[in-house]
């Protein structure tokens, strides 16, 4: 899945980011860093973010 596939998932559901993040126990910011691409998520709340975002499998490495 794609940021942009995630974000026209969220607004089919009528969900902004801000309430996932708050439902998933995710800092807002964080979130919003990992769909713009502004950090890589390879480690860390991060990654946990984009697989929870579905945008990394569990056991990806890179």
């Amino acid at each position: 899945m794609t940021p942009e596939q995630v974000r026209s998932l969220f607004h089919q559901q009528g969900k902004t980011v801000t309430s996932w993040a708050r439902e998933n126990n995710f800092n807002r910011n964080q979130v919003y860093q990992v769909l713009n691409g502004q950090t890589k998520a390879r480690y860390g709340k991060a990654f946990e973010i984009a697989v929870a975002l579905g945008l990394k499998s569990s056991n990806a490495t890179t």
